[in-house]
């Protein structure tokens, strides 16, 4: 469903990888490793379509994902660095406002249970400014299973997440891909995905 072959990317002067390519079908993961700074997160931007590479091809469902736009847009979330949580809404309206900009409707009842599943029951109704960094990054995963996305596009998932988000979002994203989703993700934390294999692949080597 999901693949890429012979990328390249370059930042300024400098190549970062080239001729890199996966095939993704339902059902699988694909782990990618990399120092830092060898392209990890410029090879999943050009992913998302959010940059594009120097050379070579994205394909969702058979199609370059430039062709596919609007259909992968709806079916892929990315969850990056940022968690694109806006300061004065709270995580309830953070969700329902993130659905409705992408065409979704998200019920009051489906969004409190998102939020109760990702340990956000207490403060559901506060402003996001005074969340910590791991109850805002809380929020953002919280948006990804709210997402009805089939691809999960993941850099850094696990970051500033104590012991018990950590093990929460390993079970989301094992869950998620032996329901039948496709994940992609890099980590510089060892994750544990119970009866799940991912593909590995390592950038910049």
């Amino acid at each position: 469903m999901f693949s890429a072959n012979e990328l390249v990317c370059e930042r300024g002067e400098r190549l970062l990888f080239r001729n890199l390519g996966f095939e993704l079908g339902r059902g699988e993961a694909l782990l990618v490793g990399g120092g830092n700074g060898r392209g990890k997160t410029s090879l999943l931007r050009i992913l998302c379509g959010l940059s594009a590479p120097a050379a070579g091809t994205v394909r969702w469902r058979g199609e370059p994902i430039g062709r596919t736009r609007e259909r992968y847009a709806r079916e892929m979330a990315y969850l990056g660095h940022a968690n694109g949580i806006k300061d004065d809404l709270s995580p309830m309206e953070n969700l329902r406002i993130a659905a409705a900009l992408n065409g979704r409707a998200l019920d009051v009842a489906a969004a409190t249970a998102a939020l109760e599943r990702i340990g956000l029951s207490r403060c559901m109704d506060l402003p996001a400014r005074v969340l910590s960094f791991g109850q805002r990054r809380r929020v953002a995963l919280a948006g990804l299973m709210t997402a009805g996305a089939l691809l999960w596009i993941l850099d850094e998932p696990l970051t500033g997440l104590d012991v018990e988000g950590v093990a929460l979002v390993e079970r989301m994203i094992r869950d998620h891909v032996m329901a039948g989703g496709l994940a992609i993700m890099t980590t510089h934390q060892p994750m544990s995905l119970d009866g799940l294999t991912p593909q590995t692949l390592s950038v910049g080597t």
